[in-house]
């Protein structure tokens, strides 16, 4: 008996201002995959416990979040864009991305956003902390988990490449192989 396999899904993690949305747009585009940004579901859907004034952000009900989530992720073929990952299952996601950016131009583009002083200097000492890196390695498989350069458009441009090519050598797998063409050479 013969099944097809699905396709991955893919979660794109990092600080804020790293170019998550964008690589996930991009990834929808291309792949034709099923894109969920976290941070519009939770405020469409109201799927939060409290809003922080401090350092302007929503506390997440996550799982209410999981149960919105958990149909779509079971189908495959899914991007997910959020800063942190710790609170998804591991057996969501085949491929964690972890975005990173230099932190002069992080500090340019969440100036730009306008965050205030304390949330600006939370988010650069994340980046500088390596908080989401070291969320995704702890949450996840080591095979899972990739880390990309996001600071040009080139750099966006060829990670997507890059990940599309995984795509591709994830679906080409064998399910009962070995393991060694799991296309962690792409990435």
């Amino acid at each position: 008996m013969s099944t097809e396999k699905k396709l991955p899904n893919i979660l794109i993690c990092g600080t804020p201002g790293c170019g998550k949305t964008q690589h996930a747009a991009r990834l929808k585009e291309l792949l034709e995959f099923q894109f969920f940004n976290v941070s519009e579901i939770v405020k469409e859907k109201q799927y939060y416990e409290s809003f922080d004034e401090v350092y302007q952000s929503y506390l997440i009900d996550e799982d209410r979040l999981l149960d919105e989530l958990e149909g779509p992720i079971a189908e495959g073929g899914c991007v997910i864009d959020h800063h942190t990952c710790d609170f998804f299952p591991e057996r969501f996601f085949q491929l964690v991305v972890v975005l990173r950016t230099n932190n002069d131009i992080l500090f340019d583009r969440l100036t730009e956003r306008g965050y205030n002083e304390i949330k600006l200097q939370e988010n650069l000492s994340a980046e500088i902390m390596e908080v989401v890196k070291s969320s995704a390695e702890d949450s996840y498989a080591p095979e899972v988990v990739v880390e990309l350069t996001s600071n040009t458009p080139e750099e966006l441009e060829a990670n997507v490449q890059r990940i599309i090519q995984w795509v591709g050598l994830y679906m080409s797998q064998d399910d009962g192989d070995d393991g060694d063409d799991d296309g962690d050479d792409v990435l």
